[in-house]
This record gives C-alpha cells, structure tokens and sequence, in this order.
C-alpha cells in the first residue's frame, strides 16, 4: 500500500516536472521549424522577384555544360597536376593540357602559348608590367589608350612612378582609335602597344588586326585585352599578329577567378613574372593550377567556338531589336560609340535630361548597370564616355544593356517596355525636360550657384 501512494506521488511529481519541460521543449521545436519555413518563403519570394539579368559585360551565368565538365574534378579526381609520381596527379595533368588546347583552339593559338591566370586583370598587369620591366634597358616607352579597362590604366600608372614613359592615346567621338595618331606616337625606344579589342563599356571593337600589322612593322610587342571578345567574335592570334592576348573565364560563360594569356612563341615575347614559386606555367606564373577552374574555362571555350556564329546572329537580332524599339519610342536618345564597328550584344544609351543613377533605381526588376562593374561604385561620370566627347549631362545619363547567350525576346521587350515606361515618368518630373519642351536651348543658359 505504501508503495503504490508513494509510486502515485512520485509518478504526479514526475509528470508534474517534466510536463513544463516538454512543453517548453516543444515550444522551442515548434519556433524554429516557423523560423525555418519562414527563411524558406522568403527565399521562394526572393526568387520570384530576382530581376531579369541584362549585365552580360559585367559577367556571364555559367553554362550547365561547363559546371558538368567541372564537377568530376571538384570530387573525384582533385590531384595535384604538378605531382608526377602517381594516377592522381596524372589525370589532372591530362585535364589541364585538354583545357589548354581548347583555350588555343579558339583563338588560333598554340596550346604552349596558353598561360593559366587568375582572370583578365592578373593577365593585364602581367602583359604590361612583364614586358616594360624585361625590356626596360634598351626600351622605356608604352603606349596605350584612354579608353582601356581600369587596370590597364592602373597598371601603366604604376611603371610611370616607376620612371617609364606612358602615352594615353585619345580616341575619336566614335570611340575607335585614330591609326595615323599611333603610328606617329610609336618610337623607336617603344616597347609594348596595349588597346583592348572590345570596349566593355560602349561595345566598340578597335581595328585590331590593323594596329598589329603596324606594331610587327615597327617591331614593337602588341597585346590586347580581349576580355570581351573572345568566344564572341572569330579571333586568330596569327592573322592579327598580337603578341599578348588576355582571356577571362567568367565572361564567357565559364567559371570565375581563371583566365588565362596567350604570350607569342615567335617571334618570341619574353616578360618578367609578377610572382616566384614553384615555376609552374614556364615560370611565368608560379602556383599550382586550379584543375576544376582550367576544365571549366576549357570547356566554355570549346562550347564558345561551336555556338560563336549562332550565338552572335542571335545576340544582333535581339540587340537591334532593343535599340530600334528604343530610339522609335524614345525622343533624344544617343547610343555611344561608332553604330557599326562595335559587338552587338553590348549597347550604351545616353537618355537625354533623366539622372541615370535614377534610371536604374526605376529598373529595379532589371539588372544593368552604368558603366563598367569595376567603377560603377563612382558617382563621377565615365571616363569612357568623357574621353569619346560625351557632354557630362549625357555622360551621367548613360546605361549599358549587356545581351548575352541567355537573353530572351521576351526579356528584351519587358526591358525596353518597362524603360520607355520609367524614362518617361522621369522627364515628366523634370524642369530641364519642361524647358526643352518649351524650345529653351539649354546650352545658352548661364547657371549661377548661390
């Protein structure tokens, strides 16, 4: 009897205690599944609402293909490809040559004139750097454009405070460069030409071919910053007789932080390192090879030489379908660079009287931009644009619609609807806009600041 009461209180006591717990047990489980689910819908609506991408020159989507060519390099076959002493390290080296040959293939190169790099920009700052500083004692002049990317310029900056000589080539309104102009400006103690092929703001495409023709009779090094044109135009290294050619992977539908830089075999290029190591790349750039990288850029590569006609049809008849849509609708608009000598698939409009900041706020539920992704963090207009003669206000108001391997009709239509759309209601709400209308000319206006 005794131990039955005792067995009932300790049970009631039991269940007394630890009912609370449960409960608050629950309770915790309960409020963590709600949060779990409510992360999840939040997501699902952060889907729905990703705007369309129309930023192709900033970077591209990777291409399913070249994530399946990856994959097995990423798990299954991760040696070393410098080690020589076993299978792992074999098959990785066997992978990394392929990547090599398709990378040449598609610029008409030689797979040893193919130098893996971290992108475009470490082969940039290799090209100019390497060759200034290795031939430094018998030359001590660059030439280069004002239009060229960021780090080009930058790279020339630093060998002028290191006491080189460094000519910023002009350009014309159209944004080409004029080839008289470069030809005087070449000097017998000239080294190295640096004019990239596409311009990743206005889409112009320099005579390229032309400008090596000249810098082979001069005798003097050529090399291009082709971030933006290779896989998007038909290029041959031996045609254009370039010397040095930068090559990105991510703007060619292929995996970020590789590229890669052709450097001429003959006649014979030599440039110093920008790195030591293990002398990995014919020692010009030391650091084990990332396998998985090198097989995605191979593979974008050999997909962007199968599909580069198609691709380029496709992208001019949707980007002609964008400007005509545009420029019909839209009164005082002006696309920067020459209409003719230019890759189709990168398109720069200046829209007259509206803040192209404002613009782009008003696309939200569009991906653009104003300029190159590298500066599009300064409010100070392009330099790109300023250096074609682009009045400031037209420079301010300038977006660059980037179409790309991806890009559908539909997605072009909704873009130019929803800009036509914003473009108009903006105006509205401007005072310049209202004078112009009224037959002001704007120009002849003397602003004052109080």
């Amino acid at each position: 009897m005794m131990n039955r009461t005792l067995s009932r209180k300790l049970l009631g006591s039991m269940c007394g205690i630890s009912s609370p717990r449960l409960s608050f047990a629950q309770s915790a489980v309960n409020t963590v599944q709600r949060q779990k689910e409510l992360i999840k819908s939040r997501e699902l609506e952060k889907d729905e609402l990703r705007p369309l991408y129309m930023d192709f020159q900033a970077t591209t989507p990777m291409d399913p293909r070249v994530l399946d060519a990856m994959l097995p390099y990423q798990v299954n076959y991760y040696g070393n490809p410098h080690s020589r002493t076993h299978a792992y390290g074999w098959e990785s080296e066997s992978a990394m040559e392929k990547a090599r040959k398709q990378v040449a293939d598609l610029i008409g190169a030689d797979p040893r004139e193919i130098v893996f790099t971290s992108g475009a920009t470490e082969s940039n700052n290799m090209s100019i750097k390497g060759v200034a500083r290795f031939y430094k004692a018998k030359k001590n002049h660059i030439i280069t454009t004002q239009t060229e990317h960021k780090c080009v310029l930058d790279s020339c900056r630093i060998l002028e405070a290191e006491g080189f000589d460094i000519t910023y080539l002009p350009v014309r309104n159209n944004g080409l460069i004029d080839l008289k102009q470069l030809e005087e400006t070449i000097r017998p103690d000239s080294s190295l030409v640096s004019i990239m092929t596409v311009n990743n703001e206005i889409g112009v495409k320099q005579p390229i071919k032309e400008i090596g023709q000249l810098c082979r009779s001069k005798n003097v090094f050529f090399h291009t910053d082709a971030a933006q044109a290779v896989g998007k135009i038909p290029i041959n290294v031996s045609d254009w007789k370039v010397d040095l050619m930068s090559i990105s992977g991510h703007k060619i539908y292929g995996p970020k932080g590789v590229g890669a830089l052709y450097v001429r075999r003959r006649p014979r290029v030599r440039i110093e390192p920008l790195q030591n190591g293990g002398g990995q790349e014919r020692g010009l750039r030391s650091g084990t090879v990332p396998t998985p990288l090198v097989v995605g850029l191979g593979a974008a590569c050999e997909i962007a030489q199968q599909e580069l006609e198609y691709d380029h049809k496709r992208v001019t008849v949707l980007a002609n379908r964008l400007v005509q849509k545009m420029m019909s609708e839209i009164p005082d608009v002006v696309m920067n660079g020459d209409p003719d000598q230019r890759y189709p698939g990168c398109i720069n409009l200046s829209f007259a009287y509206v803040e192209g900041e404002s613009l782009l706020m008003a696309l939200k539920d569009v991906a653009l931009s104003s300029g190159s992704a590298c500066t599009s963090a300064s409010l100070e207009p392009s330099y790109v644009l300023r250096a074609i003669g682009a009045d400031e206000d037209l420079a301010h108001s300038s977006i660059r619609f980037g179409i790309g391997r991806f890009t559908t009709e539909e997605e072009v239509d909704y873009t130019v609807e929803k800009c036509i759309q914003q473009v108009k209601r903006l105006r509205e709400m401007s005072p310049l806009w209202e004078m112009v209308q009224e037959g002001i000319d704007l120009k002849s206006i003397k602003w004052t600041q109080h």
